[in-house]
């Protein structure tokens, strides 16, 4: 009985790190002391995973001086942070270079899963034009 179970355990268990790393995943490559992660960390954190971005392209978490995550490569060298690279089967699909605030971050990540990743922005939450904007 144990061994009819233990197999089908065995073989999801083997293949659990390819799947996780086959759906989008957001790196952020960070380094200590770095002043612009800890205004992400402050500005953007907490909200990242309870939004549909955040739902699409989980963040993984790397520090500048260990390299690409296991199973992960990058284009490049990361020369900034923070950087967020966006990878699907481990591979870079496109990267944002430093935190420009919260308002921007929001917008560049947004375009960035859409032309990459097949997410599809929510254009009912963009601010409407008025008729005084032109």
């Amino acid at each position: 009985m144990l061994r009819t179970f233990a197999l089908p355990v065995l073989v999801l268990w083997a293949f659990a790190p390819v799947t996780a790393l086959a759906e989008p995943r957001l790196v952020m490559v960070e380094q200590p002391g770095c002043v612009y992660c800890e205004r992400w960390d402050e500005e953007i954190a907490e909200a990242y995973p309870k939004t549909r971005e955040g739902r699409h392209a989980p963040l993984l978490r790397a520090d500048l001086r260990d390299g690409p995550p296991e199973g992960i490569t990058y284009d490049r060298k990361v020369n900034f942070t923070p950087t967020f690279i966006l990878v699907e089967d481990g591979t870079e699909q496109a990267r944002i270079e430093g935190y420009p605030g919260a308002d921007f971050f929001w917008g560049l990540l947004s375009m960035m899963l859409a032309e990459h990743a097949g997410f599809e922005p929510d254009v009912s939450a963009a601010t409407p034009v008025t008729d005084s904007e032109g």
